[in-house]
């Protein structure tokens, strides 16, 4: 045997595990999010198939020392990483399907589980076997056993590291999710392939298997996650995004990552949007500034629905944004007509604020997913944000997720907020699940906003929903649960509010499901 190809093997069977893990959670994302709580069932879903796939290499190995059959599973894990991209939405979509009829909670997890496992172990497991063969078939003799297999673990791990950074930033940002998985699908059919070239066994099967796999790199084929929309003008990949644009006759929206939900919305007639943003149009007349001009600055910023609709509706404010995926912004600009005059910061919300200015609002709407970024979430966070406000300066907070049941993410930011700001008050979002909370030091905040309402013209466009605003508006108190830098779990309270509100939206059509 060749010592060096099986070197060259254990390099890029290592870089294609890691790429797959990769794709892997870009696949899910859409449909599960791109938690902590998903990765973790990645991470060990893929060290489980590995653990197995070490076993079986290394006995079959010591069985019958033919590299034949190692290269063999290469390429059988190569056609099955081919396919993933085909099957693996519908896959996701039929065992989500069957998790909701056979589970009562922990959905996120559950179907993001087996998911996993119906698409991942197979192939992993497959080249967890490499290792263990590859050592067999390099080891001649015990003097340099410890060099052989230091070199091939030192390749195998130089390999990860390639195939952990390669799709990150390369491959799915700039060729997407199906691509990455066609790439390193075509490195594991070419090494087979080479190694039935040299050996002169199963040569045409390997070379046909390459040359499918190398056409469907280049194929024109619709890979859309979201494969039952019919109105996306944009379908695309970031760094930390999978993204989506949606138009009709009245409206862009955007989304991102999960496939239901709206991250930011255009109205084309430049009206109130129906949805929390109009709510979060209170903050401006419950600032107390002596400014005549108030300044505006949005943690997430997204393609700027509420720094658009502010300057509508108060035209002498001035805002900016910060947004920490660049292509965000750019949609923001083509589809979204974002004003250039509206500047927007590409970078993390609370690092970007700690060298940033004072100003007489702060709207705070960045997103994970389904959660707030924990860092955005604490009292440290807060007290920053209370900081860089001036006298008299509102703070306002989009929460998703509202649910009955006490002790949920909602209650811990509100009693976060609590003990960073003396004046809170909150609003429930009418027809979803959204509240908004708003927050300063001036005693005499929301007094002062329900005066400034009722001063309104009745042909003010405002007037009707600041009302409903002012007449929804509850004080709070804090309480004790305080989410700090050193805990704060927003995942896993966003997973359970994620499971009541399925489990309550499965109560409204258990009528029509006969296991309910």
């Amino acid at each position: 045997n060749n010592k060096y190809y099986l070197y060259a093997t254990g390099f890029f069977s290592g870089m294609s595990i890691m790429a797959i893990e990769m794709g892997a959670s870009r696949l899910l994302t859409p449909y599960f999010s791109s938690s902590q709580i998903v990765w973790t069932v990645i991470i060990g879903i893929i060290m489980i198939a590995m653990a197995i796939g070490n076993v079986w290499g290394g006995r079959s190995a010591d069985k019958n020392p033919d590299p034949k059959k190692l290269y063999t599973r290469l390429l059988i894990a190569a056609v099955w990483t081919a396919a993933i991209p085909f099957a693996g939405r519908f896959v996701i979509l039929g065992v989500s399907y069957v998790v909701i009829l056979a589970v009562k909670s922990n959905y996120l997890i559950w179907a993001s589980f087996f998911s996993c496992i119906v698409l991942f172990v197979y192939p992993l497991i497959l080249l967890g076997t490499v290792t263990p063969s590859l050592i067999k078939y390099a080891t001649r003799n015990l003097t340099e056993n410890g060099r052989t297999v230091g070199t091939l673990e030192a390749c195998g791990t130089v390999g990860s590291i390639l195939g952990t950074f390669l799709p990150t930033f390369v491959t799915i940002p700039n060729l997407g999710t199906a691509a990455t998985f066609y790439i390193f699908a075509a490195i594991l059919a070419l090494l087979s392939l080479l190694y039935f070239i040299s050996a002169k066994k199963h040569i045409v099967r390997g070379a046909a298997v390459t040359g499918i796999i190398i056409v469907l790199i280049f194929a024109p084929v619709n890979y859309s996650f979201a494969f039952w929309e019919n109105d996306l003008v944009y379908e695309g990949e970031s760094i930390y995004n999978y993204l989506r644009v949606r138009e009709d006759s009245d409206k862009v929206i955007l989304s991102t990552n999960v496939l239901e939900g709206v991250q930011s919305i255009y109205m084309k007639s430049g009206g109130l949007t129906g949805m929390y943003y109009d709510y979060a149009l209170a903050a401006p007349l419950m600032a107390g500034t002596e400014n005549a001009d108030m300044s505006l600055l949005v943690l997430g910023m997204g393609t700027g629905t509420y720094a658009k609709q502010c300057r509508i509706y108060y035209p002498n404010l001035k805002a900016e944004g910060v947004e920490i995926d660049q292509k965000i912004v750019d949609l923001s600009r083509k589809y979204f007509d974002l004003p250039e005059d509206i500047p927007v910061t590409v970078g993390d919300g609370r690092a970007y604020l700690r060298n940033a200015g004072k100003y007489d609002i702060i709207m705070v709407d960045a997103y994970q997913d389904i959660t707030i970024p924990f860092q955005m979430s604490t009292k440290e966070f807060f007290t920053m944000v209370k900081e860089h406000l001036n006298d008299g300066g509102v703070m306002v907070v989009n929460m998703n997720m509202k649910t009955a049941e006490k002790g949920g993410i909602n209650d811990y930011l509100i009693d976060t907020i609590c003990s960073a700001f003396p004046k809170v008050a909150t609003v429930d979002v009418g027809n979803n699940t959204n509240q908004e909370l708003f927050a300063g030091e001036n005693s005499d905040i929301f007094n002062s906003f329900q005066q400034k309402t009722s001063a309104l013209q009745a042909k003010d466009v405002l007037k009707s929903q600041m009302e409903e605003v002012s007449e929804n508006l509850e004080e709070r108190e804090g309480g004790n649960l305080i989410l700090t830098d050193d805990k704060a779990p927003v995942e896993l309270l966003g997973m359970k509010a994620l499971d009541s509100l399925i489990t309550d939206t499965l109560k409204e059509y258990g009528g029509q499901i006969s296991i309910f």
